[in-house]
């Protein structure tokens, strides 16, 4: 592919690696660490391109920093995810290009061009390819925000489809589920956008057992597995966790591959 320069952070070298692989190029090398260096350093080499005159940069983010502060969810809290839309551009990026955003409004948080992608292609081969009794399942949103990607996903494989209506007392942590549909004798899908700290998903795949489902999956685009996740998934009583290669997943892979999945 002439006329396109690869560059590469640190953050996710393996992706960046495949996608070279893909375009028939070597990348060029920049570090993985928490994501505030990860987002200097690619602030950093947007402006590093567009200094010398290039053309257009457009910005790969399959994991977008700070998605989850959208909005004020009380008094006096930043909107993080609007300051980094913010220096993005100032840094010089005419595009980004994303992967199943948090929130579809951080779109509009940019004054350029921002193509929002679906994990919903690749979540519906896995389900048709691995899942036998798939014709007999249910997709199941774990939130009501999520409503919208899990009725997608149902439409297309012609599946009913549920929700799971959450109440919190304070952030990462549910109060009370309740679940609008009926799960019995079906197999359920789980399917969200991110799996933090995973005390959400693991109530919800408790929840849905207690309700009558067969098995439970879980389809999660974003895996970053922080603090007690991977012990909660460990215990939850999942048939199968799968997530996208957005985040790398190092030892995490390990210890979940280790208890089977």
């Amino acid at each position: 592919m002439p006329n396109i320069v690869l560059c590469s952070g640190s953050s996710h070298q393996d992706l960046s690696q495949r996608v070279a692989d893909r375009l028939g190029q070597e990348p060029g090398k920049s570090g993985c660490g928490e994501v505030n260096g990860n987002l200097m350093e690619l602030l950093i080499m947007i402006n590093a391109c567009k200094v010398p005159s290039s053309s257009t940069v457009t910005a790969v983010i399959p994991c977008f920093p700070y998605a989850h502060q959208d909005k004020k969810d009380k008094s006096r809290a930043p909107i993080s995810a609007k300051l980094v839309a913010k220096m993005l551009s100032v840094a010089g990026a005419d595009h980004i290009i994303t992967l199943d955003l948090h929130a579809s409004p951080i779109q509009g948080f940019f004054d350029i061009p921002v193509d929002n992608l679906y994990v919903e292609p690749a979540a519906l081969h896995w389900i048709r390819e691995n899942i036998t009794e798939w014709r007999n399942c249910i997709t199941v949103s774990p939130d009501a925000g999520g409503a919208k990607r899990v009725t997608s996903i149902a439409d297309r494989l012609n599946v009913e489809f549920a929700l799971i209506h959450k109440e919190r007392k304070k952030a990462k942590e549910v109060d009370r589920m309740v679940l609008v549909g009926d799960v019995k004798d079906h197999v359920a899908i789980l399917v969200d956008d991110m799996a933090d700290t995973c005390g959400t998903i693991c109530h919800a795949a408790d929840k849905l057992l207690s309700a009558g489902a067969t098995k439970v999956y879980a389809i999660l685009t974003h895996g970053i597995f922080s603090g007690p996740a991977i012990s909660r998934i460990n215990n939850a009583a999942f048939d199968a966790v799968v997530v996208i290669n957005t985040v790398p997943r190092g030892q995490n892979e390990t210890l979940l591959q280790d208890s089977g999945y």
